[in-house]
């Protein structure tokens, strides 16, 4: 994921050089950053470090990862060592013991503690994490040098026995107010919870980054670029968007064998990824699946991954199916929630990441449940699925914008679900019909009558400006139904005057990336526009 930083992250980029700039003159503002897994977080703090250049901070980047406490401190005290020395002109080396004898001569009480938290490791009562913060604090007290500690897939800290963990934390939060810290997850509601519960905190709280994956111009531009001279067909381009979800991984992934075998078929690309049992995609959700495969109720987790997968993604629908109790099922669903397993969206439960998905429904059910266990011939019905889903996207996505919302709302069943903070009441329309403005700019729409009231839906193919809401809002006014849901679909970009006036005017402005979430509720292909 080397090229993804190239692309949309530079926002997100910006506020980390500008937090470890504020700290150097008092500010110290902690970030915590979460996302999918596979979404580009870890490329995106290496982005921050390999650009960094500040003899004032000391970066200190931990992967944390299940060990034990002992060889975590050892691996925290020789990072910040070997990070404090990188500019001292000295060979360095990746040596604790060499690395406490250079940095003795100019942070020798630091040191002195160093030596003091490593030889005291043994001792069953120690608890190392305060003190290995502490050693921050001492650098600072000995040089007047801050610390960046940046733990990465920090909620694995809990993996090493440290007691009071976060109570400790926070009182490092609170008293040592020259150390930034950065944490990065991929557990995001897990992280959510602690940052509310164990880690909220007046002095010391946490600005949340979410690292989304890429929006689709973005990610047609990193095909581009990662398939430079060679050229895929328009409906090959925007079925790798769809089909990837914008994330950076996969991109890279299916990029990548496109290039070593620019004559193969796509359908055969996806086969080698996802269905052979050598396929890198294949292996790495296969081994995903088995952290559920030994704990109680191994079945009732799969079975929900799995419907989830085929559509069935609301919690009645799941109950009726597996025959289960809302409140039994209930329970499965809030352990799946609490390890990112799934999302939930109001009345609706979705898996963020859509490889993984296309592979619960056509590979693990079909290969892992099959009773022929004729591996050629599975193959053979495998290509033939992905070509037929090829086929159909491509059919699917030359119909106007306007006829694929219609088919989406005809599917709506008085359920909810929530784009961004809002939430969005899909009502069941006894009647939906085109609507043809009158408006210089805006020309094509829709109305949408149910129960509860009207939906009055316009399209705008290019820039939304603050012109075409104030020609909307006339052409709205025009039905005069009390209960309206006014609501300007921006296939484009939308300028800031125009998101104002929205405002004012109370039309709701659904961008491409919403009305994509609003398809992926009811496994419709997403518009490439």
């Amino acid at each position: 994921m080397q090229n993804d930083l190239l692309f949309s992250r530079q926002l997100s980029l910006d506020i980390l050089n500008k937090r470890v700039r504020d700290l150097k003159f008092g500010y110290r503002q902690n970030i915590a950053i979460i996302g999918d897994e596979l979404v580009g977080k870890t490329s995106l703090i290496f982005r921050f470090l390999s650009s960094f250049c500040d003899n004032h901070i000391v970066p200190v980047y931990l992967e944390v990862r299940p060990e034990t406490i002992e060889l975590f401190s050892r691996r925290f005290i020789g990072i910040l060592l070997y990070n404090f020395m990188f500019n001292s002109g000295l060979p360095l080396k990746e040596d604790l013991d060499y690395l406490i004898k250079c940095s003795f001569r100019y942070i020798p009480q630091t040191i002195n503690k160093a030596n003091h938290i490593l030889l005291n490791l043994k001792k069953k009562k120690y608890s190392a994490f305060p003190d290995l913060l502490g050693l921050c604090e001492s650098i600072r007290h000995e040089t007047g040098k801050n610390c960046v500690i940046i733990f990465d897939e920090f909620h694995n800290l809990e993996t090493l026995g440290i007691k009071n963990l976060y109570q400790d934390w926070s009182k490092a939060l609170i008293t040592d107010k020259n150390t930034m810290y950065v944490i990065v997850s991929s557990m995001k509601y897990r992280t959510k919870r602690i940052l509310s519960k164990e880690l909220s905190l007046l002095f010391g709280n946490f600005e949340l980054i979410n690292v989304e994956p890429f929006d689709i111009k973005t990610t047609e531009a990193y095909i581009e670029s990662m398939l430079g001279p060679l050229e895929l067909k328009a409906g090959t381009k925007k079925m790798l968007v769809n089909f990837t979800a914008g994330f950076p991984f996969y991109l890279e992934v299916i990029t990548k064998e496109i290039i070593k075998s620019p004559q193969a078929d796509l359908a055969d690309i996806i086969e080698s990824l996802l269905f052979s049992p050598s396929g890198i995609l294949n292996q790495k959700f296969s081994n995903y699946l088995k952290r559920f495969m030994d704990c109680p109720n191994s079945p009732d987790y799969l079975a929900i991954l799995y419907l989830i997968s085929e559509g069935h993604n609301k919690l009645k629908d799941i109950c009726h199916i597996m025959h289960k109790t809302k409140k039994e099922l209930t329970l499965r669903v809030n352990y799946l929630l609490e390890l990112d397993a799934i999302n939930r969206s109001a009345d609706f439960l979705t898996i963020s990441d859509r490889v993984f998905t296309f592979w619960l429904k056509f590979v693990y059910k079909n290969k892992y449940q099959s009773l022929t266990f004729d591996a050629k011939n599975q193959v053979a019905i495998f290509k033939d699925k992905i070509n037929e889903i090829i086929n159909d996207f491509i059919r699917i996505s030359h119909k106007p914008v306007i006829e694929r919302v219609i088919e989406l709302l005809r599917s709506f069943e008085d359920d909810t679900m929530q784009i961004e903070r809002k939430k969005l009441r899909l009502s069941r329309f006894r009647e939906i019909k085109p609507l043809e403005f009158n408006s210089r700019s805006i020309k094509e729409g829709l109305i949408g009558r149910s129960g509860e009231g009207v939906w009055i839906m316009a399209f705008k193919h290019d820039l939304t400006t603050e012109d075409d809401i104030t020609d909307f809002a006339k052409e709205c006014k025009k039905y005069h139904h009390k209960l309206q849901k006014k609501i300007i679909v921006t296939l484009k970009d939308i300028d800031s005057n125009a998101r104002l006036r929205a405002l004012e005017e109370k039309i709701w402005t659904l961008d491409l990336n919403n009305l994509n979430q609003i398809f992926d509720m009811y496994s419709k292909p997403r518009i490439i526009a």
